[in-house]
Formats: C-alpha cells, sequence, structure tokens
C-alpha cells in the first residue's frame, strides 16, 4: 500500500522565493534611550507643576493638604504624595531611566518592525505605559498612608506618567520616523 505524498512538500522552491530579509531600522536604540531620559524629566517636571498648582488650588478653597502620605488618610493628600514623588524621578534615574527604556523598548520598541507608521500607536503605548510605571510606583508607595491615600496617590501619578508617556511616544516617533524608513528602499543588487 502506497502513503499519499504531500505534493507541496516534493516540489521545488519557485525561483523567486528567496531567503527573507529582516528589515532593519535605524535610530530605534538612540530614540529609546532619548525617549527614556525625557520621561523622566518630564515626570519630574510634570510632578513639581502639579504640585504646586495642587498646592494653590488648596489653598484657594481652604482645603489642607497637610504634608504628604503621613500627613492624613485623604484623596486629596495622596495626589499631593503622589505629585511630590513624581518629582523625585529625576533624583532615581539610575532606576527610572532603564525601566522605561525596557518598558518603551518592549512596547513601542517593536511597532516600526510590524510596519506600524502612524503616531497615534506610539503616543496610545508611551501614556499606557506611562500609567503604568508611575501610578504603580506612586500608587504603591501612597499605600504607606492608607488606601485612600494609595487610590489618590495612584490617580496622580498614573495622570503625570501618562501625559510623560505621551510626549515620550511623539518623541520616539519622531526620532525614528518609521514611514520614511519602510519607504526607502535597498536598491543594492552585489
Amino acid at each position: 500500500m502506497m502513503e499519499p505524498s504531500v505534493p507541496e512538500a516534493d516540489a521545488p522552491l519557485p525561483s523567486y522565493a528567496g531567503p527573507v530579509q529582516t528589515r532593519r531600522f535605524k535610530r530605534i536604540k538612540t530614540g529609546l534611550l532619548l525617549a527614556s531620559l525625557a520621561a523622566c524629566l518630564g515626570v519630574t517636571l510634570l510632578g513639581a507643576v502639579f504640585t504646586g498648582l495642587l498646592s494653590m488650588m488648596a489653598g484657594l478653597f481652604g482645603a489642607s493638604v497637610n504634608s504628604g502620605l503621613r500627613g492624613s488618610d485623604g484623596l486629596l493628600s495622596g495626589m499631593y504624595g503622589g505629585m511630590q514623588l513624581a518629582t523625585y524621578n529625576f533624583i532615581l534615574f539610575f532606576i527610572t531611566v532603564p525601566a522605561a527604556w525596557l518598558a518603551l523598548g518592549l512596547s513601542i520598541g517593536r511597532l516600526p518592525y510590524r510596519g506600524i507608521v502612524q503616531r497615534r500607536p506610539y503616543t496610545r503605548w508611551g501614556s499606557i505605559w506611562g500609567a503604568i510605571l508611575v501610578g504603580g510606583t506612586t500608587g504603591g508607595f501612597g499605600l504607606i498612608g492608607g488606601v485612600t491615600s494609595g487610590l489618590g496617590a495612584l490617580l496622580s501619578g498614573g495622570m503625570i506618567g501618562a501625559i510623560a508617556g505621551a510626549g515620550c511616544g511623539l518623541l520616539f516617533h519622531a526620532i525614528v520616523k518609521p514611514a520614511n524608513q519602510l519607504s526607502d528602499v535597498d536598491v543594492s543588487v552585489f
């Protein structure tokens, strides 16, 4: 009894089937480094600005912000503490820059290889990872003051991280320019 043979496996490859070329992109590592440095600095600056704005608003409306996380278990105190923690982001650059580089590299750093050239996915994923990293860190430390304080720190840190991450996604897209690199045709034959 003869076994049925699969004709596709025995047939020779067509003449146009050659080795598959993997696309190489330029400036990905540079874009990731600069975007992670900008994320670190952006979170610090946004934290300082929002801390000042929250202090002014609390003073105008007669609310007490106390001294942040250790003051009291309140949403406003947690938000204030989360904003203060975000201002320390630049001091801990030796931790925050590699963490941002890793998160951005595993998210927006892979988008050019998938052929994604629009600006919106870069901004969206930068914003998502900024909110996760900054919001998670400030929310975790915000639990020192209590659950409500932790929620406030999570909200304020997530907001700051989302804004800074969106800026980093835009910066990475501007540096890498995936649409230009995908449209470049390699004409070298030899």
